[in-house]
């Protein structure tokens, strides 16, 4: 049985890992031209996105259905390995669970002949057990020590790895991915915050939780569709999802608030330069930090209360013009004033009073 737990697990795993998520093809543009307008252009992959698919800055290519990047497969969980990801976040658990009964029925079993109770006193002698015959496999304190440290890790495993299944189960079951649950979410907020009176209904929900789990697993092992174009439900089209990205795109453009640097930050991950406060507040994601030299300007559209999130402004076609992104002290920056009248935007930043 443990045998079969590590091979599945094994084989689940490396296929994840290997298979990858999928990518758009690189220069990818839909077969009509007019769709280009509900869409993102990536301009690292000089191509469209695809619907549902995301740019990973680790992977440096858009990825179809993209639902994270995931550090322990050094790989983004998308289109084609979603299946074999999840599966191994299933099998691990139940590996694990077989293994702690192992450990803690080896403990019981071998304790239970080494344990004397007293009046005032509980004795374990580890030396050799008062029973005969004596274990086949010698159980000295060391196996204990070991036996004891596995059922840790077992356990352990069992509670992380089994949370990120229920989780990748309860996202598979309405047809979405991480990435776009939070569009949804998002797109909540962003009704509410302007009363504009809009349903937005998640187009790629096929209404039966069954539809949607063959969506992500089939006998084949090859998942359904190219990754490009998707199933739908009633009232919505290809391009819900994606032109509702468009409309938070721009509402998070004009929600931005436009800073200068004040101070160099170097981008490491916890400045000791920039206060005690900053330094043990650092916020705990993979996103990154941009480097900042004084004078530069950011478009900061989120923050906590010591560090921010922003784009920096790109002031001259030399940057290449690749998006920078990322956290950085918020003691490093100032609001900056313009005149509203004079001022010209810069890299599409779009001007609002």
């Amino acid at each position: 049985m443990l045998l079969n737990w590590t091979v599945m697990i094994l084989y689940n795993y490396f296929s994840a890992m290997f298979v990858g998520p999928g990518y758009v093809p690189l220069g990818w543009t839909p077969e009509k031209s007019q769709d280009c307008m509900y869409l993102q252009y990536c301009k690292v992959c000089q191509s469209y996105k695809a619907p549902r698919s995301h740019h990973c800055r680790k992977c440096n290519r858009c990825v179809m259905k993209m639902d994270h990047h995931c550090p322990w497969i050094n790989n983004c969980c998308g289109y084609q390995n979603h299946a074999s990801f999840t599966l191994f976040l299933l099998l691990a658990p139940l590996g694990c669970i077989h293994a702690s009964f192992i450990f803690i029925m080896t403990m019981y079993t071998q304790l239970y002949n080494r344990i004397s109770f007293g009046w005032s006193s509980v004795k374990i002698d580890m030396s050799a057990a008062k029973r005969d015959p004596r274990p086949i496999i010698p159980f000295g304190l060391s196996a204990f020590a070991a036996s004891l440290f596995a059922l840790g890790l077992a356990l352990g495993t069992t509670i992380a790895v089994g949370m990120l299944f229920i989780i990748q189960m309860k996202v598979i079951l309405t047809n979405k991915t991480s990435i776009e649950s939070w569009i949804e979410e998002k797109a909540k907020d962003r009704i509410q915050y302007y009363q504009t009176g809009e349903t937005f209904i998640f187009p790629y929900d096929m209404g039966s939780k069954w539809k949607n789990f063959r969506q992500v697993f089939t006998w084949s092992g090859i998942p359904e569709g190219d990754g490009l174009d998707w199933p739908v439900r009633d009232g919505c089209h290809q391009y819900s999802l994606t032109i509702e990205q468009l409309k938070q795109k721009a509402d998070k453009r004009v929600r931005s608030v436009r800073y200068r640097a004040v101070e160099d930050y170097s981008g490491v991950c916890c400045p000791v330069t920039k206060g005690v406060k900053t330094f043990f507040t650092t916020p705990c994601t993979e996103e990154p930090r941009i480097a900042l030299s004084k004078g530069d300007l950011i478009l900061a559209t989120r923050g906590l209360k010591h560090w921010m999130y922003g784009e920096k402004i790109l002031i001259s076609a030399a940057d290449g013009g690749i998006r920078e992104r990322g956290w950085f002290p918020r003691k490093c920056v100032e609001k900056y004033q313009y005149d509203s009248e004079t001022y010209q935007p810069v890299d599409g930043e779009k001007k609002s009073k």
